[in-house]
């Protein structure tokens, strides 16, 4: 039987021996909070120094095997993330108003390499438990398009890497999108900092991608964009530049999940529910972390919702989104709950 990506699904999947001698006791989906009801900051989980999580020892794993194909190493190893250190901050400020300060920063950032690009306030909450507080007041989020063709040959496998290369190589895209745009800010006489993926810094970039109009989360655990679906990359900065934040928009994407099941009948592990969980205190579509990670693990990143969720395809994302929005403001016209057909 095959998946929606075209390939063999593994209902049966089970956990190579070297990683199942890995899997620490506590539940990853206990570390995220699933269940709590009482709000809470959310807790290092993957992404991390291998020491600070207990799953470190399963990630350190994964990394090694995904080193050992000479392609997805050099890929890293050798390719541009954009500036190793950043400038220095310019002893001037620039005597400008925040609108043209902000139409500055953003036609500079999708100049270099951004797709996208959102500003939010920071929000304290979005930092990790076990992690220093942010100061800064501002957090700009950069989106990068990836490649939905290569994308749809998930997952990889060693012989067949195209998927993975591809988050890779906009992994890269995105940390040099927001090396310049950190540097185009410090030039202004600002302060900044650049974070890009796959490894994560002290804060959570998916809830200030939401906040600043990046789109809604889709039961796959992704955001879903109007314009890209759940087929881009995220990397942000942290500033103390005065900015003005973005409106969130929200278009029918959760509507539409509802009731979609594509991405619940490709997951070979059956990670993704029909139901949304209670996750710190928030109700929220939520991926099963202990079934998703050691798939995703033996697969250098996996990628089959993504690549299998109808927001993905190439130029659907616009219609669905006006789709869903037209229907969305006609039932609350009617005065009727929004289910999609």
């Amino acid at each position: 039987m095959k998946n929606k990506s075209g390939k063999k699904a593994s209902a049966t999947f089970q956990l190579h021996p070297e990683q199942a001698a890995l899997v620490p006791d506590v539940s990853g989906n206990s570390i995220n909070g699933q269940g709590e009801i009482d709000f809470r900051r959310p807790t290092r989980i993957y992404w991390h120094k291998p020491d600070a999580i207990p799953h470190g020892k399963m990630q350190a794993w994964m990394v090694e095997r995904f080193n050992r194909v000479p392609v997805f190493r050099s890929i890293y190893a050798e390719g541009d993330r954009g500036p190793g250190k950043l400038d220095p901050v310019a002893m001037h400020r620039t005597d400008v108003s925040n609108d043209t300060r902000v139409t500055g920063l953003k036609s500079f950032a999708l100049q270099h390499e951004a797709d996208l690009v959102g500003i939010a306030k920071l929000d304290r909450n979005w930092t990790y438990q076990d992690c220093e507080t942010r100061t800064e007041p501002w957090i700009v989020v950069l989106g990068v398009e990836m490649d939905h063709v290569k994308l749809a040959r998930s997952p990889s496998s060693d012989e067949d890497t195209a998927s993975a290369l591809e988050v890779a190589t906009q992994y890269n895209r995105g940390a040099r999108a927001a090396a310049h745009t950190a540097n185009w800010i410090r030039g202004e006489g600002y302060h900044s900092s650049a974070h890009a993926g796959p490894w994560a810094g002290s804060l959570t970039v998916t809830p200030a991608a939401m906040a600043c109009g990046f789109g809604e989360l889709g039961k796959h655990g992704n955001i879903i964009n109007r314009q890209y679906g759940s087929s881009f990359r995220l990397s942000a900065v942290l500033t103390d530049m005065p900015l003005i934040a973005d409106e969130a928009d929200e278009f029918g994407a959760d509507d539409f999940c509802t009731r979609c099941q594509v991405c619940i009948n490709a997951c070979p592990v059956s990670a993704i529910t029909d139901d949304k969980q209670i996750v710190r205190g928030v109700e929220k579509w939520y991926v099963d972390f202990d079934k998703c990670i050691p798939y995703f693990n033996e697969t250098h990143g996996c990628g089959i919702c993504i690549a299998v969720c109808p927001w993905s395809r190439p130029g659907t994302a616009p219609r669905l989104a006006e789709k869903m929005l037209h229907r969305r403001q006609r039932r609350a016209k009617e005065g009727q709950s929004i289910v999609p057909e």
